[in-house]
C-alpha cells in the first residue's frame, strides 16, 4: 500500500487544517492556560468538530458516524498536534469510540456511539496507575458483588478524564499483576458513589485526571466485553490510541519544524539572516528528513490497524517509538535555533517542547515500545 494519503484524505486534511488553524491556533491554548479555564478546551470547537464529523470518523454509519479509520483518525490528530489544540478528541472519538465499537454489546453500541458521533458524550481511558505506561500492571480489583462488581483502587494519568461522562476502565478480576488474563474493561458512570475525581493540568496545559475508585458498584451490564479476557480488547484500543498519539507527535514536529524555519528567515544577525549560515541549514534539512521518514513510518502503522489490527504491534511501536524520538529533536533543535529566547514564554516552541514531552510519555515513551518491539523478535 503507498505511503500516501488518498484524496478523500488529503480533503480531510486540508478541512480540518482550515478549521483548526483557524479556529485553534497555538494562541488559543495560552488563552485557556491564562485564563484558568475549568474545562481545559473550548466546548464551542468540540461541537463544530461534531458538525465536521470529526467525532463520528470511527463510529459506523449505523450509529450517526462516518465509518472510516485509523489513517482519516490520524489526519486529525496530525492537525491537533501542530496546533497544540487542547480537545477530548483522542479520549472519546479514538480511544473510547474503538473500544465500545470492538467490544461493547448491541446494547452499549446502541447507547453511547450516537452520543459520541455527535459530540454530545464524552468518554475517557483509565488505565494506567503509575508513572509509567504499564497496563498489564494494573493492579486495581473488582470483585463480584451481587449481579455485578465492585470496583476498587485509583488511576492515573487519565486524559481528559475530568469533563468525562463516562469512564472505561482497565481492572483485574482475576489473576496477578503482569498478566494478561485476568483484565476485565468496564464502562463506569462518573458520578457513581464512591468515584473521587481531581483534575491535574499537565505540564504542557493539557488534561488528565487522578481518579480514585473506593468500592464502585458497576452492575453486570457495565462489563465491555467478556469478563477476564479484556486485555485483548485493551492492547487493540491501546495500539490505535499510540499510532494516534504518533500522529499528533508528527503535527508537534512539523508545527515547531515551520516555527523555526520561520525564525531562520526572519532572525538578522552580522548583518544577514541567520538561515544563510550553512550549519544552521544542515540541521534543518536533516530535521526535514527525520519528519518525513517518521510520517512515512506512522502512516504505515495507520494502515495496518485499519487492515489487519492483530498483527500491527509491532508497525505500531516502531512509529510511536520514532515519532517520540523525532518530536523530541524537532523540539530541542526549535528551542536551540531559537537562542535563549526560545526558553521564555514569549514564544511558543516552548509550548511545543512540553507537549512532545507529555506525548512520548502517553502510552509508552520510546523505550517502552523498543523493549515492546524487541520481545516480539524473540531478544
Amino acid at each position: 500500500m503507498a505511503l500516501v494519503l488518498t484524496e478523500e484524505q488529503a480533503m480531510l486534511r486540508d478541512s480540518a487544517r482550515g478549521l483548526i488553524g483557524d479556529k485553534a491556533p497555538v494562541s488559543h491554548l495560552r488563552h485557556l492556560r491564562d485564563s484558568s479555564d475549568a474545562t481545559g478546551f473550548s466546548r464551542e470547537l468540540w461541537q463544530t468538530f461534531a458538525e465536521m464529523g470529526f467525532c463520528g470518523l470511527l463510529v459506523g454509519e449505523q450509529f450517526g458516524g462516518s465509518g472510516l479509520g485509523c489513517v482519516e483518525a490520524g489526519v486529525v490528530m496530525e492537525e491537533i498536534g501542530r496546533n497544540l489544540v487542547p480537545s477530548p478528541f483522542l479520549a472519546t472519538a479514538v480511544l473510547a469510540a474503538c473500544a465500545l465499537a470492538r467490544a461493547g454489546s448491541a446494547a452499549q453500541q446502541s447507547e453511547h456511539l450516537p452520543k459520541i458521533a455527535d459530540g454530545s458524550r464524552l468518554a475517557a481511558l483509565a488505565v494506567d496507575e503509575g508513572t509509567k505506561h504499564r497496563p498489564l500492571m494494573t493492579k486495581m480489583r473488582a470483585v463480584r458483588s451481587g449481579n455485578g462488581f465492585r470496583l476498587d483502587g485509583d488511576k492515573a494519568f487519565v486524559v481528559d478524564g475530568h469533563t468525562a461522562d463516562l469512564l472505561i476502565v482497565a481492572a483485574r478480576t482475576a489473576g496477578s499483576p503482569g498478566e494478561v488474563d485476568g483484565l476485565t474493561l468496564f464502562l463506569v458512570d462518573p458520578k457513581s458513589r464512591g468515584i473521587e475525581i481531581e483534575r491535574t493540568v499537565m505540564v504542557d496545559s493539557h488534561n488528565a485526571a487522578r481518579i480514585r475508585f473506593d468500592n464502585v458498584e458497576v452492575n453486570a451490564d457495565g462489563v465491555l466485553g467478556e469478563v477476564d479476557q479484556g486485555g485483548g480488547v485493551l492492547e487493540g484500543v491501546l495500539n490505535i490510541g499510540r499510532g494516534a498519539v504518533a500522529c499528533e507527535m508528527v503535527g508537534v514536529a512539523e508545527g515547531a519544524f515551520g516555527r523555526t524555519v520561520s525564525y531562520l528567515r526572519e532572525r538578522r544577525q552580522f548583518g544577514k539572516a541567520i538561515g544563510e549560515f550553512q550549519a544552521l541549514q544542515h540541521r534543518a534539512a536533516q530535521l526535514y528528513i527525520e519528519i518525513e521518514i517518521t510520517r512515512a513510518a506512522v502512516l504505515k502503522a495507520l494502515q495496518a490497524l485499519d487492515t489487519d489490527i492483530a498483527n500491527a504491534a509491532s508497525a505500531v511501536a516502531v512509529a510511536k517509538a520514532r515519532a517520540g524520538s523525532t518530536a523530541t529533536l524537532a523540539v530541542q533543535e526549535g528551542v536551540q535555533m531559537h537562542g535563549g529566547m526560545g526558553m521564555t514564554d514569549a514564544f511558543d516552541i516552548g509550548f511545543f517542547m512540553k507537549r512532545a514531552r507529555v506525548c512520548q510519555e502517553l502510552f509508552g515513551d520510546a523505550n517502552f515500545h523498543a523493549d515492546q518491539l524487541a520481545r516480539m523478535r524473540g531478544y
